[in-house]
């Protein structure tokens, strides 16, 4: 596997140094993508040199902001073939995201994990990490990323950094059709359409519809998704547009996967019997269900050349269902299986907000000056219902009925804990042009932050208050057109308990904000004739002040943990010949715990659980003709601790993916595709006593239709 990371690691080296990764078309890159692009179509390669809204409210190109930003667009997601929102995030630097109905979105980040690594949609936080369970990505344009905290952007949390979900909308375009058929392994299916169409020369309106079933690779886990988008744009006179756009997404997975359980002794590299590869312990009736909403009313404004003013009123509402048994563990001799945890239950979430901000391009001392004000208010509500039960059973692994729910005894769903978080925030951000190469990005970012819970429906409510402040301060140096060196220092604040919307009087008390602080240098820079472009990071991440166990009684909690996390991302895509590109991403991470405890022991030293130090992509793309494509591509994920101990982990794995792309016209394009090429048996997350196996290997037929 060592030989695996330094083949990457070679390569990536000899493209260049580098990190990050950055946006979509333009001129200066066009050289680097014309095999694969023509016409105004966006380029699947790294770009540094085009505007975007990921990483700042400014408008900012990748050269200009002081920050690590990744973009995985459209072209990146087709290149790759994600299915979803899980493959289109893996292939940012350094991001290690997996799904699974427990957690919904487990991502790791610059050495953090959980709710320390924020997850929005469009923007907007839902500060509830199931929330972010990743979904087909047909509805969504493109994936952010950025490293490091990034609360003065998004608000609480995001010590790690943020993932920035984009769906698409109407744009000014007389009409334009698209369509994806797939079929592949599993029996897995998917049909979508997209339309793009202008009404007159004032309205444009879009509809997006996916639908995708398949057996699944686990015995019994099937599952099937519904995705529905709707937007209308609409040019209300020269200076006011408006954009409505709803989203609707359902998804239902039958006798859903909760992990295969590992094999004693649960030491060192934990491990599972091969033969059970397939195994489903859920019941035979297992459910996990999630219907979201999602409805966003979009002004703009334009008051001038200079100033633009945009509101943004949003609305969500989601249910989430589970009926399942979800802990399986071993016997001393591996002979059989106790089944146990039985859980029903609903979350129900809604949240309204409103975001109002005006960006003006000016002038101070006769320097360029770009800013950004806004105000952002909205009230988040969380309702459980849940229901458990105990040891259910003990199976021979390879002989065993997987019985049906209501064998559990469990009764009927009650109400459970409420939670209220209501926040008004208050954010300002400028790029101050100090010489004709030396700019000033700053930012500031008030959150108020008023929390509300009720234990159950009879108990009284307690409430809380919390006031915090979190910034930006960068400098940005363009030694010539290709090439800007930066260095940053930016904060992050986080509630306690990290997830407000779930959080119990246990992680609440009279506990304060945590703190995050990061300082970051890098470069960013164009090369060879344009021929490549490339990205490096460099960074120092403290997190402070976070809830541990009190080493002398297990059922409090003291405030003094504090994390470390240092590392380095590179990034680069790089013209190899006329027709073979490369495209590669590597991220190293150290982090490990200065203050910790668990159980009444002391984990000063040892790296968090679930955090890999390296992860890297490769990718290289080949046309041959201009009918034809070939894609070869790589990742590697090191191994990670399984427990905050570091007693046990989960093996490193190194994945291998192609594709041979054909289009028989301009309107057609047939893609197959091979993932896991190797069939790796792998874990891609995981606890002490059971972890997840990653998809075996697959084959499917994919066509794309446009007009």
């Amino acid at each position: 596997m060592s030989r695996r990371l330094t083949t990457l690691t070679v390569i990536l080296t000899g493209l260049a140094s580098q990190a990050s990764a950055d946006v979509t078309t333009p001129e200066k890159v066009h050289n680097l993508s014309t095999m694969l692009v023509t016409g105004e179509q966006e380029s699947a390669s790294l770009n540094i040199d085009s505007p975007s809204v990921a990483g700042s409210r400014l408008n900012l190109s990748a050269k200009e902001n002081p920050a690590s930003v990744a973009i995985a667009n459209r072209a990146l997601m087709s290149q790759i073939g994600a299915r979803d929102l899980q493959d289109a995030a893996n292939i940012l630097p350094g991001v290690n995201l997996a799904k699974f109905p427990g957690s919904g979105a487990s991502a790791s980040l610059r050495g953090f994990t959980g709710s320390q690594v924020n997850h929005l949609f469009n923007g907007i936080p839902l500060a509830y990490v199931i929330a972010a369970r990743p979904v087909d990505s047909w509805l969504y344009d493109r994936v952010e990323a950025v490293g490091g905290p990034s609360s003065f952007l998004y608000g609480a949390s995001s010590v790690g950094g943020s993932l920035n979900y984009i769906t698409k909308v109407a744009e000014r375009k007389d009409q334009e059709i698209t369509g994806q058929l797939s079929y592949g392994r599993f029996d897995r299916k998917k049909a979508a359409v997209g339309v793009n169409q202008a009404i007159n020369d004032h309205n444009w309106l879009r509809f997006d519809y996916s639908k995708t079933d398949s057996n699944g690779y686990i015995d019994r886990n099937e599952d099937k998704t519904d995705s529905v988008a709707f937007s209308w744009l609409s040019d209300i006179n020269d200076k006011l547009t408006h954009t409505l756009a709803f989203e609707y997404q359902e998804e239902e997975e039958d006798s859903p996967y909760w992990g295969t359980p590992t094999l004693n002794p649960q030491v060192g590299k934990l491990a599972i019997d091969k033969s059970t590869r397939d195994n489903n312990y859920n019941v035979q009736d297992g459910l996990y269900q999630q219907r979201v909403r999602w409805l966003r009313s979009v002004t703009d404004y334009q008051f001038n050349e200079k100033t633009t003013l945009t509101n943004t009123l949003y609305h969500y509402r989601a249910e989430r269902d589970y009926q399942n048994l979800e802990k399986y563990k071993y016997n001393s001799d591996n002979s059989l299986i106790t089944r146990s945890a039985g859980y029903q239950q609903r979350h129900e979430q809604e949240m309204t907000g409103n975001r109002i901000e005006v960006t003006h391009n000016g002038e101070l001392f006769n320097r360029h000056s770009d800013w950004a004000f806004g105000l952002d208010y909205n009230v988040n509500h969380h309702t459980g219902f849940p229901s458990s039960s105990g040891t259910f059973d003990t199976i021979d692994p390879h002989a065993f009925s997987p019985d049906d729910f209501s064998d559990l005894g469990i009764g009927p769903l009650t109400e459970g804990r409420s939670n209220t978080v209501e926040m008004a925030s208050v954010f300002v951000e400028n790029r101050q042009s100090l010489t004709n190469r030396l700019s000033l990005i700053s930012a500031l970012r008030y959150d108020h932050i008023d929390f509300s819970l009720k234990s159950a429906p009879s108990s009284d409510e307690t409430n809380s208050r919390w006031d915090t402040f979190s910034g930006r301060l960068g400098l940005v140096f363009a030694l010539n057109d290709d090439v800007s060196f930066y260095g940053q220092y930016s904060t992050s604040a986080e509630p306690p308990g990290g997830t407000l919307t779930t959080s119990g009087n246990s992680t609440i008390d009279d506990f304060d904000i945590s703190k995050g602080r990061q300082f970051e240098i890098g470069a960013k820079f164009n090369y060879l004739d344009d021929r490549g472009v490339a990205t490096i990071a460099a960074y120092h991440i403290v997190r402070e002040n976070f809830l541990v166990t009190d080493p002398n009684d297990s059922t409090k909690s003291l405030q003094v943990g504090q994390q470390t996390s240092k590392g380095i991302e590179l990034a680069s895509s790089f013209q190899l010949t006329p027709q073979l590109r490369a495209d590669g991403n590597i991220a190293f991470v150290h982090a490990e715990y200065d203050e910790f405890f668990e159980s009444g022991t002391s984990y000063q030293g040892n790296t968090p659980k679930s955090v890999p130090n390296r992860v890297a992509n490769l990718w290289l793309i080949n046309q041959p003709t201009v009918d034809w494509q070939l894609g070869f591509g790589s990742r590697y994920v090191a191994s990670v601790d399984a427990n905050n101990a570091n007693t046990q982990s989960l093996a490193s794995y190194t994945l291998f993916d192609a594709y041979a792309r054909y289009s028989v016209n301009t309107h057609l394009d047939v893609t197959l595709r091979g993932r896991n090429l190797s069939d790796k048996i792998y874990a891609y997350v995981g606890s002490s006593t059971q972890y997840y196996v990653g998809e075996p290997r697959t084959v499917e037929l994919t066509l794309d239709l446009k007009y």
